[in-house]
């Protein structure tokens, strides 16, 4: 089987702890300090510059992600609508100053959706409506900058659903994101596919994956090995996906990276 290089989702302070694992071969780096209110308003500029002297000298593939707390892409409240638009904006500008390419966002699909979905004639028009309402000008923004926002399931229950969404777009600006233990936690809580099945659904739409592992009970964010989530099957998916999406451990202790990448080492599918 293929061995794919992954990196890893870090805060800018615990990117030295890391430096020459990271660095050496130029594996993924997903940063994860722009998310909250502050780092995306009064501590911006600090924020931009301390990204930028930590991430000196690096020639691999930089992503961020993006803001989430209170800010559903598919809010109904009209007059919310642009201010979320406008942190989503300031969210892609760092980006850009920082030199990432890639900004992740949250899907908005839930198993409440897929089970209303013909509850009413307008109801899945209506959602994508809101959608397009709220990401159209960042996606356009994304086009200029030459930046790919990618969605990430959260709820989601069918796959399909999220990558239509991201194709009505029909912009190279916006792919698909796959967080392993989410799609896990979907399969265990309410009957969703194996997390193979989300990786080989997704296609040539997937640019970004979070690998993590869960219990199927909460979202855990182990390191591989430790939870539920079939890895061979997985890696052997991610193998067949010809557009090398980012591929970052997404840890809750970011002390177990080397134990997780030492597990899928171990059994072949890391380097």
């Amino acid at each position: 089987m293929t061995q794919l290089k992954i990196g890893a989702c870090l805060k800018i302070a615990e990117i030295g702890t890391y430096r020459d694992w990271l660095f050496d071969t130029g594996r993924d780096i997903e940063l994860q300090d722009f998310m909250s209110h502050a780092a995306l308003t009064t501590d911006l500029e600090d924020m931009i510059v301390a990204a930028r002297s930590a991430l000196a000298g690096y020639a691999g593939r930089i992503g961020i992600h993006g803001p989430y707390e209170g800010l559903d892409i598919d809010n109904k409240d009209a007059e919310l609508r642009p201010l979320i638009t406008a942190r989503f904006l300031t969210a892609l500008q760092a980006a850009d100053r920082i030199g990432a390419r890639q900004m992740v966002l949250h899907s908005p699909y839930t198993l409440w959706y897929q089970n209303n979905i013909f509850s009413s004639p307008d109801y899945a028009t209506s959602k994508l409506g809101r959608i397009h309402d709220i990401l159209g000008p960042v996606v356009r923004a994304a086009e200029s900058m030459g930046i790919t926002l990618v969605i990430e399931n959260i709820h989601d229950v069918r796959p399909e659903t999220r990558r239509a969404m991201v194709d009505s777009f029909g912009s190279k600006a916006i792919a698909l994101s796959i967080d392993t233990g989410h799609a896990q936690l979907a399969r265990a809580m309410s009957g969703a596919p194996p997390v193979e099945d989300f990786v080989r659904d997704a296609g040539q739409q997937l640019a970004h994956v979070h690998l993590q592992d869960v219990d199927g009970h909460a979202d855990r964010h182990w390191a591989p090995g430790r939870g539920q989530i079939e890895w061979t099957a997985v890696f052997r998916a991610l193998a067949d996906c010809d557009n090398a999406p980012h591929l970052v451990l997404e840890l809750r202790d970011k002390a177990e990276i080397p134990k997780g990448f030492a597990w899928l080492q171990a059994l072949g599918l890391a380097v």
